[in-house]
């Protein structure tokens, strides 16, 4: 059973909302109560307008589906849009806006859904056939979001989201603040939640150790505006890493309310 970033042993309980099985305790939690990845990521959001409503709903049970196909750990796409919108509430409070970027970041993968089994989970390296195949994700997903009502910059993200700050991305090559800030602010958080997770080819760095190479690459891949308010919100992420090692069961939950 892997030792979580934080460092502290393997402790079974139960989440005190849900009640699925938690591998290891939250210290965090003085008052006694624990929670399990999901209903953590849910207490982030709380009663967010941003994340309510039929669509919303909707949204979250598709991408749980593909993250189910993708063999994410856990519930990837909902952590991954939680904390991106706990870095997007320093740059705005307007909530049409944090919608559309909670959104984008949820449904970031959606154009993963065109991409064969074959290259989508190989083990190896992808061939420069395959990866020509992969990199074409961004705009098959743009094209079925741009598709919705109301979805204009939450497809932008979808489109931008491997896009980098120096230019050096796909699958325009933008630079700088060309890239929507929702899919600048995204590439920091999906980035920290790949260095984190383990693979079947290397076991995920710690918590501290992705945080340094995230700040080392500040004005390269990443917009280095954007240290500032990561490095306000570390205490956060740094449970949300601890909870993701913590919930192996949750797979089996993806249907709880």
């Amino acid at each position: 059973m892997p030792v979580p970033a934080g460092g502290y042993p393997p402790t079974p309980c139960r989440c005190s909302h849900c009640g699925v099985e938690i591998l290891l305790a939250d210290p965090e939690r003085g008052d006694g109560s624990q929670l399990c990845e999901r209903c953590f990521l849910q207490s982030i959001v709380g009663d967010d307008p941003c994340c309510e409503g039929v669509l919303s709903g909707f949204a979250e049970a598709l991408v749980d589906t593909l993250d189910l196909r993708e063999h994410e750990t856990g519930l990837h796409s909902r952590r991954v849009a939680c904390h991106t919108l706990v870095l997007a509430r320093h740059f705005t409070d307007d909530e049409q806006r944090l919608r559309q970027i909670y959104w984008g970041a949820l449904l970031h993968d959606l154009g993963k859904i065109g991409v064969p089994d074959g290259i989508l989970l190989k083990q190896g390296e992808l061939d420069p056939a395959e990866w020509q195949i992969m990199q074409r994700h961004p705009e098959d997903g743009f094209r079925i979001i741009s598709r919705l009502a109301s979805m204009e910059e939450a497809a932008q993200i979808v489109l931008c989201h491997e896009e980098r700050f120096d230019g050096r991305g796909y699958p325009h090559g933008l630079r700088g603040e060309d890239i929507p800030l929702g899919a600048r602010i995204f590439s920091i958080i999906d980035t920290l939640d790949a260095m984190t997770s383990d693979r079947p080819y290397r076991t995920g760095m710690s918590f501290e150790a992705a945080m340094n190479q995230i700040v080392a690459c500040a004005g390269t891949q990443f917009d280095p505006a954007l240290i500032p308010p990561l490095t306000r919100e570390r205490e956060a992420l740094a449970r949300m890493v601890n909870l993701k090692c913590s919930t192996g069961a949750d797979l089996s939950n993806l249907g709880a309310p």
